[in-house]
């Protein structure tokens, strides 16, 4: 879940980021602090694995919701989302030009659709927060191509996050791989750090100037999330006073992970693993972000 939308278009995001205690704070976490928050996204992770194996034509998005719910009751936690800011869902469902925040409905997911679930959990008093991009069945090649390049995109974000750089050093390597290949990268909605509350200090942007932003420091944990457009930049609000869609209608993707920042360097703290099981899907793209090695349960 995003960090801010500005320009006042939600009420959900950068009001109270203004108003928190925290605003000009970096919360650090224990190691001990950090694990627990590990349990958290891991737990999102395995709740979008539970998905990836439902989602399907045929399905609507709220039915997902309700697997979703009760999957994160089952496992002892709560959803992150439900009430947040007035939040009505357990997730969030975009489905094709929807950038973020679409509201799951009685809509009925179709072949060739792309959907992008965010989903958050409060476990242990702290949060994970984590998103995932779906194709539905054969997806448009150049739909196809925006899913894999946002998905890079994170990763190259990532390598950023650590020891000796700043904040926009992360947006601006997102920036430039997206808009090497023609890409619009969201403006008014950004990443942000995450701990016992959905959204900490300090907000990640998917864009800007390197040497820009507040320095990252040990301990700190943030959830790096692009959301890039197959069109223009420009995003505008539904009259549901959530759903953001792209300006020129086209397709968006959006893809989210958790990540610390241990020993100055990136550490995964949430998985796409469990979405490539319920796939079939062999990938080691996460590897160089884990001081040890995932084991799934």
């Amino acid at each position: 879940m995003e960090a801010a939308f500005l320009f006042g278009l939600i009420r959900i995001k950068i009001v109270l980021l203004q108003t928190d205690k925290f605003k000009f704070m970096i919360i650090q976490k224990t190691r001990e602090e950090i694990e627990l928050m590990r349990e958290s996204a891991l737990l999102v992770s395995k709740t979008l694995g539970m998905i990836a194996a439902e989602i399907k034509p045929g399905i609507t998005t709220l039915h997902l919701d309700k697997l979703a719910e009760e999957f994160i009751r089952d496992h002892d936690a709560v959803p992150g989302f439900l009430g947040l800011y007035g939040c009505p869902s357990s997730i969030l469902t975009s489905v094709n030009d929807q950038v973020v925040h679409g509201l799951p409905t009685n809509t009925i997911i179709e072949e060739g659709d792309i959907v992008s679930v965010d989903c958050g959990v409060l476990k242990n008093e702290y949060y994970g927060d984590h998103a995932y991009t779906f194709e539905i069945g054969d997806v448009a090649p150049e739909t196809k191509k925006l899913l894999q390049v946002t998905k890079e995109s994170l990763y190259v974000g990532i390598r950023e996050f650590k020891m000796g750089n700043r904040v926009e050093d992360v947006g601006n390597a997102i920036q430039k791989y997206t808009e090497a290949h023609g890409y619009g990268v969201v403006r008014e909605l950004v990443g942000h750090g995450l701990g016992k509350k959905m959204h900490e200090d300090p907000e990640m942007p998917n864009y800007g100037k390197r040497g820009r932003g507040k320095l990252f420091v040990e301990g700190m944990v943030v959830a790096i999330e692009p959301m890039i457009n197959l069109g223009t930049k420009n995003i505008k609000q539904l009259k549901d006073g959530w759903t953001i869609v792209t300006a020129d209608r086209k397709p968006s993707a959006h893809f989210e992970h958790d990540v610390a920042l241990v020993n100055g360097k990136p550490e995964l703290l949430s998985t796409f693993s469990y979405i490539y099981k319920a796939l079939g899907i062999e990938s080691n793209e996460e590897n160089e972000f884990r001081s040890q090695p995932l084991v799934l349960s």
